[in-house]
């Protein structure tokens, strides 16, 4: 038997060249090792993106280098592949492939053979592919002498012996030698019609419409070295294995360099570090630093000057200090944001001594990686922090990170589906095909905020192209492929909250840190569920959880945060935690160290970071090993990765002594946690605005309400549930007027005085000029367009002017004529009766989403109590098991995805909100009802869990015809 020759395939597509490859880098990787190929060169189309995925597979095999390159297509049509040589060359091809694609919208680049030119020189490898003519060899072979080919595709075709022969005549007029490559789009022959799909998806046309835009045969997937030697001469073949020699370089050898100029001239970034956190600990204790503190603030010091992590807090530290120097507020999350020395920085607000987390667990000398922190501004003025990390850095140096957006399985029916041109009815083919796209790359899209900055250009690391926002620059990779490398990314990130709790201390005059800690009265509005518009435990879960759970102090709250998520849910964590909290259930451990580790959880794994100390004690696994669990962790429902860990979790338990039930049940939890674990860090931060936010709504709810209505949107509630639930707590409520409001919402003498922004079609543009204007004698007198005007009038914002509805829009007719010049500044108003209340309140909320009148259900209960329809407060009084019949306004509907397609339904009445569970039978029986009712009627059983009432449903039924044209908006599934 012949021998096989070696073979290195080095034009090589993965389907990060989007909507053309048709396998995944990591796919192409194990598929040339498995053919004993000695080389692979990933070049997708103008791209790295793909880079990261195929250098962690391709460490996983013995024996196969990984070549990086590109591929690109010049404005004349040249064809060529660009191939890394070592780290220039590396840093000139990201180079060029980021010049390309600022150049380009979106998704696309230009080159030409000026830009390719400044390759010369960098030890860039070129192939020159396709089918070139003379022109374009000659030219290669000038500029690039000695690092160039022509590279010879043979796919089976008709003529691929009068094309070997022109590529070598070529070759010979030319100067440049030839070598074999195959121009792979698919790691298995059998990709062939996925790889025709991506193409009609591509053209946007079916596939029986692409004609040659479809490749004629499957031979563009790796070949078998066998049938490689059939097709192409010895000679080169051999020639593939000089290029891969030449070729020494690995995303190993980048390594990151951090800013330098947040350091001044006389300082290192130890001693600034250090000087700074001193000055942040004076600050943050006057009367001087607790012993703990220091102890802490010192041992982390060390250990970040031990892994010269300095630089990257002194980076999150400047963007801090520019927030808060300019009023933006802020508020750092993460793996390491809770430390004494993001205390002292001003990066958190979270005080250390109230929590107990070792620095360890988020920075760690095997992990090898810069610490996780996210910093939440206000969400309205979070630009305003992207565009200084830009100006500081520049473009050139400081970008966001990618997120690859993947098809799921709606959106790969949908693509598939046009692609093969079928109707929307089910067929195997179809099915399959979807089923296979599912998980492919669909486009690069920016992060929600993670910026990576870097010492020098940023092109020479990662190319950075244009995002579909103006003014946003992304680089090829995403916050996973920058966590592999160990790379800086400092999260900018957007939180409605924070404008909120900005504004509401502003209007008390107060800072986050003025804010008393561990308030009694704080936590009993708490534990009653009393938490419409708080940050986090607004939604009906966290609402059904917290009278259970009963916090009664900040940890407590931390645990409320991440309990009511998929991640413990699903994993079974839920109800033994909540026995064993009220003593229904004993703790036990099954070993003293397990009890270190859960303890503080009563014996139930709450947090990510538990997870992973928990495969540490019991099962053996390296701080390493854990890490990467943590990673598989977050994205084991896309790659099903976490299997891998099974075996060696479940034996390294048993062989500690752990019983098998022990070690099956943690099992189960770290599957939960795969849906959404959330980790302990997040939740300190998020605890601390509940805490603030619930003090704000319970010590001063009419600025908080203020605060809430001046930043929509926002959270589960509309203005209307919370205009409503501010006065059930005592706040006065005051209508818009153009002779009294601001364009936001104020506070006048303890009420809340409504702002013009409230008022529907009304510009901001309109409603700012009048505010400023103020006082006004007339309705001619705001000189504004008819439109504007009818706004006014329609919201009752002219009543100081004009007087009721009715008068208000006969003046708005009169002031939006153009008057002539001797016309009297105001006229005689006729007599015209004023709107009936239930007119008012339609006109309420059509104008302002809103009514300060009675509920409008309070007019309709004479009609609804001969119905039998039960308030919501007479609900609340009724016991466990009875049945009922209610009835309200629909203004909530939601499905979690934990809910096995369960759907809850909040309803509101004059007394009260109703929270209504429809199980999923009865919402395919009842759709119309339940998707199309503005007020819907419930007949149902009780539930009651102390003071948590549901009512599930039995009947669902429509009344909105009693509600007339009342526009009462819901919101639903958000």
């Amino acid at each position: 038997m012949a021998c096989l020759p070696d073979y290195a395939e080095l034009h090589c597509l993965s389907n990060f060249s989007f909507l053309r490859g048709a396998s995944h880098a990591e796919e192409l990787v194990e598929r040339a090792a498995a053919l004993g190929y000695s080389a692979l060169a990933i070049t997708d189309e103008c791209s790295l993106a793909g880079a990261v995925r195929a250098h962690q597979a391709a460490k996983e095999q013995k024996g196969l280098k990984l070549i990086l390159g590109t591929e690109i297509r010049l404005h004349d049509g040249m064809k060529l592949v660009l191939l890394a040589a070592d780290r220039r060359s590396y840093g000139a091809i990201s180079s060029l492939i980021t010049t390309g694609r600022r150049r380009g919208k979106k998704g696309s680049y230009s080159l030409s053979r000026q830009d390719v030119e400044s390759l010369g020189g960098t030890g860039a490898l070129i192939l020159l592919a396709g089918s070139p003519g003379e022109d374009e060899a000659r030219w290669t072979a000038e500029r690039f002498s000695g690092d160039a080919w022509i590279a010879v595709e043979l796919h089976c075709g008709p003529n691929d012996r009068a094309r070997l022969d022109s590529l070598k005549e070529l070759s010979r007029r030319s100067g440049l030698p030839l070598v074999a490559a195959g121009d792979v789009h698919m790691h298995l022959r059998s990709r062939r019609r996925l790889q025709d799909l991506l193409t009609a998806i591509r053209l946007r046309r079916p596939v029986n419409e692409c004609g040659h835009h479809l490749y004629p045969n499957a031979e563009r997937h790796l070949r078998l070295r066998m049938r490689l030697a059939q097709l192409y001469p010895p000679e080169l073949l051999a020639e593939t294995l000089t290029l891969a020699e030449r070729c020494d370089f690995s995303l190993e050898s980048l390594r990151y360099e951090y800013p330098e100029e947040l350091v001044p001239e006389g300082e290192t970034p130890t001693s600034w570090l250090r000087q700074l956190t001193a000055e942040g600990l004076r600050e943050r204790f006057p009367a001087g630093v607790p012993a703990k503190v220091a102890g802490l603030v010192g041992h982390e010091l060390a250990l970040i000057a031990e892994l010269r992590y300095e630089p990257f807090f002194l980076t999150v530290h400047d963007v801090v200090r520019y927030a808060r120097q300019n009023g933006i507020l802020c508020q750092g999350r993460g793996s390491a944001a809770n430390s004494v020395v993001c205390y002292a920085l001003g990066i958190t607000e979270v005080d250390p001594a109230r929590m107990n987390m070792l620095f360890e667990r988020f920075v760690s000398k095997e992990r090898d990686e810069p610490p996780d922190i996210d910093v939440d501004f206000e969400h309205q003025r979070r630009e305003e922090v992207i565009q200084y990390v830009y100006r500081k850095y520049t473009r050139s140096r400081a970008a966001l990170a990618a997120t690859v957006i993947c098809y799921r399985a709606k959106s790969a029916v949908r693509d598939v589906g046009k692609a093969l041109g079928f109707p929307i009815e089910p067929t195997s083919q179809w099915f399959e095909l979807a089923q296979m796209l599912r998980g492919f790359p669909r486009h690069l899209s920016q992060h929600v905020g993670g910026f990576v900055i870097s010492r020098g250009p940023l092109a020479e690391l990662v190319p950075v192209e244009n995002a579909a926002m103006p003014e946003r620059t992304v680089i090829q990779w995403d916050k996973d492929d920058l966590e592999a490398l160990g790379l800086l990314k400092v999260d900018v990130l957007a939180l409605g909250m924070l404008s909120a709790i900005r504004r509401a201390l502003h209007f008390v005059g107060m800072k986050m840190q003025d804010v008393p800690v561990e308030d009694p009265a704080v936590y009993a509005m708490i534990q009653k569920a009393d938490t419409v518009g708080v940050f986090q435990i607004e939604s009906r879960a966290q609402m059904s959880m917290l009278p259970r759970l009963r916090p009664e102090n900040f940890y407590d709250l931390v645990i409320e945060v991440a309990i009511v998520r998929p991640g413990p849910i699903q994993g079974g964590m839920v109800h033994p935690y909540l026995r064993r909290r009220r003593g229904a259930e004993p703790v036990a451990y099954p070993s003293l160290e397990v009890k270190k580790v859960l303890e503080r959880t009563l014996g139930v794994p709450i947090f990510q970071e538990q997870v992973m100390q928990l495969a540490v004690v019991a099962a053996d696994f390296t701080p390493g090993e854990a890490d990467r669990l943590r990673r598989s962790m977050a994205a084991w429902r896309r790659s099903g990765s976490l299997q891998q860990f099974e075996d060696k979790l479940k034996s390294g338990m048993t062989r500690n002594g752990y019983s098998q039930e022990f070690a099956d049940a943690i099992y189960r939890q770290i599957l939960g946690f795969g849906e959404y674990g959330f980790p302990e860090s997040h939740s300190a931060s998020f605890a601390l605005l509940v805490y603030v936010s619930s003090w704000l709504k319970c010590h001063r709810p009419a600025a908080f309400c203020a605060a809430l209505l001046n930043s929509q949107p926002m959270g589960f509630y509309s203005p209307s549930q919370l205009v409503q639930d501010a006065r059930r707590h005592g706040v006065e409520v005051r209508p818009p007027d153009v002779n009294l409001s601001d364009w936001d919402c104020t506070l006048e003498n303890g009420a809340l005085r409504l702002g013009l922004r409230m008022v529907k079609g009304l510009s901001e543009e309109a409603g700012k000029r009048l505010a400023a204007g103020r006082p006004y004698a007339s309705v001619y007198a705001l000189e504004l367009n008819r439109k504007d005007l009818r706004c006014l009038a329609a919201a009752g914002a002219l009543r100081s002017l004009a007087g009721h509805r009715r008068l208000a829009h006969w003046s708005a007719a009169g002031a939006g004529r153009r008057a002539p010049l001797d016309a009297p500044a105001t006229e005689p108003l006729p007599a015209l009766e004023p709107p009936r209340e239930g007119e008012d309140i339609v006109a309420d909320y059509a104008s302002l989403g809103l009514t300060l009148g009675r509920h409008p259900l309070a007019l309709l209960r004479s009609r609804l109590g001969k119905l039998r329809l039960l308030t919501a407060g007479e609900l609340r009084l009724r016991p466990h098991g009875g049945t009922a019949r209610v009835a309200g306004l629909v203004t909530c509907r939601q499905r979690p995805d934990t809910a096995s397609g369960v759907i809850f339904v909040t309803l509101e009445d004059e007394t009260g909100c109703i929270n209504v569970v429809v199980w999923h039978r009865l919402a395919e029986r009842q759709r119309g009802e339940l998707l199309g009712a503005r007020l819907l009627g419930v007949q149902g059983v009780i539930e009651r869990d102390g003071e948590v009432v549901h009512l599930v449903a039995r009947r669902l039924f429509d009344h909105s015809a009693l509600l007339g044209p009342l526009a009462a908006a819901s919101r639903d599934f958000h």
